[in-house]
């Protein structure tokens, strides 16, 4: 993320006109429009509270207008003084800032209105802290699998770490990115608002902190957008104390590891968690609602998920039950006591005693206090702001409310850093009149355990209804890491990878991998879904040897398509490629 904020600032200087989005495009081809069009008829998996959600969405194919020409790219003014500012982004997450940066590039007078970190959850208490204690206690983990090295020829003694230093890695790296985004902000001129921001009328909003009459203020926009992000969810029941029962904003401090922890989700977070804690010597015991670990994932890579990041480990679980109470205790002193019931009975069938317990149900949107009720909207039973495909918030008729937007978690859409930001960039595309719809179906997902998992699109149990209800043959493309050579050669051959498709047209439906930087190979299928490119388009592409892509390579080789679309372009694609080109290839 450093790197690419670094590179982000570079454009910016430099005046690049489109650095998000690139050039503008011509209209799509008959091909990627008819593409398009059949993603309007999929629905998102529904996933469970630990599993991002993804909100029915139609894909348009937008042509975009390129962006007004200017020497410079820095915030402006506004052109008729009648505003303090062209856009006002409430919250400053990874959503936040993605919108500000791109609305600058447009050329928008900006300011964001934070009340806690620039960086938001993600990179404070989220996806950038737990990379790094992911990455210490993996290297922990391999550095103490002496059958893994031996193998290669290594040998180590013991291996030792400081918990501590491992907790101030990700706590500087936390406040590296941090002040790297605040940067990036001011050094294009983006305003940075303190305080809470709730709206007081169209087009307003007043900003402040409890207790402080220094800081705050009124300020007026054209266009508004919400992006508060979400907070950590909590079961009824689940009394937190930060020490002894706590959720990942108390977890990603690593103040101690106790010696038994009780996890209580088995999504992203608590796998993620899972994988630090028994790398560092802990023992987990997952404790998951519904009977099968791993809700929403894709059954059979959920299986082999279970068996590599489950089986082989001080894990064990109850499924089926929900922690419905739970007993602080003292660290080192007194254990915590959970009590267990029957989901569907609702009759308790069990109490278990542990050191810690970490709540990893999912997580409920910030939308507290924003005072909807002043632009004529409000929030749904869950919290969420009601929003449209063009991330246009809904007033309480279901009619948009003009001139305001609500982005990433707080809207619900899909509960991912990334997803927020896409969302974001695309809700200032649309107040600068060029309608952008997000494809939420071609928008990736990873968990970083050791090893990954990742996936776009939809499982294949999804797949399986859709080709049922629309009476097309669902294709099934497989391959195993065993078979790729650089996964061999670092001892690295449990996983696999697979793709879901039309046979008919070669539509990609769904890409799932699990295995060595499952997290990096996914884009390849991501793009693809994204630009409505089929397997008959993709499988002609060259991946360097040995490489991890190659996993991605099999894939795409290994699906065949059946009829009048069997015939895929390469051959066509190669035989018109300049004669240029093709004498300096």
């Amino acid at each position: 993320m450093a790197a690419s904020m670094a590179a982000t600032q570079q454009r910016l200087a430099l005046g690049a006109k489109q650095a998000t989005f690139g050039p503008a495009v011509a209209p799509r081809s008959a091909k990627a429009n008819a593409s398009a069009k059949r993603f309007n008829g999929l629905v998102a998996e529904a996933m469970s509270s630990c599993i991002p959600v993804v909100s029915s969405s139609r894909r348009t194919a937008a042509a975009r207008a390129p962006l007004p020409a200017r020497s410079s790219v820095v915030a402006q003014a506004t052109a008729d003084g009648k505003f303090d500012y062209d856009l006002v982004i409430i919250g400053c997450g990874v959503g936040g800032h993605g919108a500000a940066l791109h609305a600058v590039e447009c050329g928008l007078k900006v300011a964001v209105i934070e009340g806690h970190d620039i960086g938001g959850t993600c990179v404070n208490r989220g996806c950038v802290p737990s990379k790094a204690l992911l990455a210490a206690s993996g290297r922990v983990r391999e550095m103490r699998d002496k059958a893994h090295l031996s193998a290669m020829g290594v040998q180590v003694g013991a291996v030792s770490f400081d918990r501590a230093g491992v907790a101030a890695h990700a706590k500087d790296l936390a406040s590296n990115i941090q002040g790297n985004l605040k940067r990036s902000l001011e050094s294009i001129g983006v305003d940075i608002l303190t305080g809470q921001a709730k709206f007081v009328g169209p087009q307003k909003v007043r900003y402040g902190l409890p207790g402080r009459v220094d800081i705050g203020g009124e300020v007026t926009a054209r266009d508004i957008i919400i992006a508060t992000g979400s907070v950590p969810f909590v079961p009824p029941g689940i009394p937190i104390d930060g020490k002894t029962v706590f959720t990942s904003d108390h977890a990603l401090k690593l103040e101690w590891l106790p010696n038994w922890i009780a996890i209580i989700g088995s999504g992203y977070i608590g796998l993620e968690f899972s994988d630090v804690y028994t790398a560092l010597g802990t023992e987990v015991t997952f404790i998951e609602a519904v009977d099968n670990l791993m809700p929403g994932f894709d059954r059979e890579i959920a299986r082999l998920a279970q068996r590599l990041l489950i089986n082989g480990r001080p894990i064990d679980y109850h499924t089926g039950v929900i922690a419905s109470k739970v007993t602080p205790g003292v660290p080192g002193v007194k254990p915590v006591v959970i009590e267990l019931t029957d989901f569907k009975t609702k009759e308790k069938v069990d109490e278990i005693e542990v050191d810690a317990v970490l709540v990893a149900t999912g997580r409920a949107p910030y939308t507290n206090g924003l005072n909807l009720p002043a632009i004529g909207s409000a929030t749904d039973r869950r919290g969420f702001v009601p929003v449209n495909e063009k991330m246009q918030v809904l007033d309480t008729a279901g009619k948009v409310v003009p001139h305001v937007y609500c982005i990433g978690d707080a809207n619900g859409k899909y509960m991912l850093a990334h997803a927020a930001s896409a969302q974001g960039i695309s809700a200032v595309e649309n107040i600068c009149g060029r309608p952008h719809v997000v494809n939420h179906l071609s928008v990736p997902a990873a968990c970083f355990t050791h090893p990954e998992v990742s996936f776009v699109g939809v499982t294949q149990e999804r797949a399986e209804e859709l080709a049922k209800e629309q009476g097309f043959k669902l294709g099934v493309s497989k391959t195993s890491f065993k078979g790729n050579s650089k996964a061999l050669a670092e001892k690295e051959g449990d996983g696999m990878a697979k793709m879901l498709y039309r046979k008919d047209t070669g539509e990609i439906l769904g890409v799932h991998i699990i295995g060595l930087h499952a997290a990096d190979l996914i884009h390849e299928a991501s793009n693809a879904i994204a630009t409505g490119q089929r397997v008959q388009d993709i499988k002609f592409c060259v991946h360097a040897h040995p490489t991890l892509s190659e996993v991605l390579d099999e894939l795409f080789k290994g699906a065949h398509v059946e009829g009048p679309a069997a015939a895929g372009n390469g051959a066509a694609k190669a035989a018109a490629a300049p004669k240029a080109a093709v004498a300096a290839a």
